[in-house]
């Protein structure tokens, strides 16, 4: 047998990323416990839990940002942090927590900045590198901000051109922080309806951080869910999102019923809600 058939079909076999038994702190402050995760090649995954259970702090993990004190992230089978820099790169694309940019680059030089991986050193962009770029600000409902300086955009607007840069890297696996945190409704169903067409039409394997139950259910075959730097549950939304594991996670009560697609949907319950509830009556 060909050896390098055995080794491509050996990488094929395995998980795209994997972390096993993770163990990672900041200073002397645990946050990550003998975690383990296995992100499968076209997974659209969402990683859900309070603040504080290490959500943020695991896809930095991934991206092989900083690197765990235990246990080992593997991208495509190799030890993540023994890999090259460009090597990751072409890869794995990340969207970090919003953050403000320090310098007033304009959109498109922001967006053509997810080019790097496949451009040599002093390399100009081409004519391919730019029409990737324009593909990528019209996906994201950003073209007309191309010649706007980053520093000038609206926390949405900025939102929206970072995704684009991660789209105009072409990585087969895209890690989100977070992605609608600071977009309205109408932009938040956008953006999860950009990332299940890249899912699908693209074949983008991608996990993202979400506090939005609703929108993670509605939008990502698969969720986990962590609590206190472990994973707590993992599998479809019907399986993952239930009124007794929310209240467990979370110390929230909820009411979760079937929404018009048949994913759940999970309602806050106010105090004059549970009142009701308890008394037989209807909520309005």
């Amino acid at each position: 047998m060909n050896p390098e058939s055995s080794q491509s079909s050996a990488t094929r076999q395995c998980p795209a990323l994997e972390a096993q038994r993770v163990v990672f702190g900041y200073g002397a402050q645990p946050v990550l416990h003998g975690f383990s995760l296995a992100v499968e090649r076209g997974d659209f995954m969402a990683l859900l839990g309070p603040n504080g259970s290490g959500k943020s702090t695991c896809i930095r993990l991934l991206a092989g940002v900083i690197h765990p004190s235990g246990g080992e992230v593997r991208l495509d089978g190799h030890d993540i942090a023994a890999l090259p820099r460009r090597t990751v790169a072409r890869r794995l694309a990340v969207v970090p927590q919003m953050t403000s940019p320090s310098f007033a680059f304009t959109v498109h030089e922001y967006v053509m900045m997810g080019r790097a991986p496949h451009l040599g050193r002093l390399q100009a962009e081409s004519r391919e590198d730019r029409e990737i770029v324009a593909e990528a600000l019209a996906l994201t409902e950003a073209f007309e901000l191309a010649d706007r300086p980053v520093t000038e955009l609206s926390g949405g607007e900025l939102q929206r051109v970072t995704i684009a840069r991660a789209v105009a890297q072409q990585a087969d696996i895209m890690l989100l922080d977070e992605p609608t945190a600071m977009l309205d409704i109408n932009h938040q169903i956008e953006i999860f309806e950009l990332l299940r067409g890249l899912n699908a039409s693209r074949d983008v394997t991608i996990l993202c951080v979400s506090h939005d139950l609703n929108s993670a259910a509605e939008y990502c075959p698969r969720l986990v869910l962590m609590r206190d730097g472990v994973v707590v549950a993992d599998g479809a939304p019907a399986e993952v999102i239930t009124e007794e594991r929310i209240a467990d996670v979370y110390g929230a009560k909820v009411l979760v019923d079937e929404g018009p697609s048949g994913r759940p949907r999970v309602t806050p319950l106010s105090e004059a809600a549970i009142t009701r509830l308890k008394s037989g009556g209807a909520v309005r």
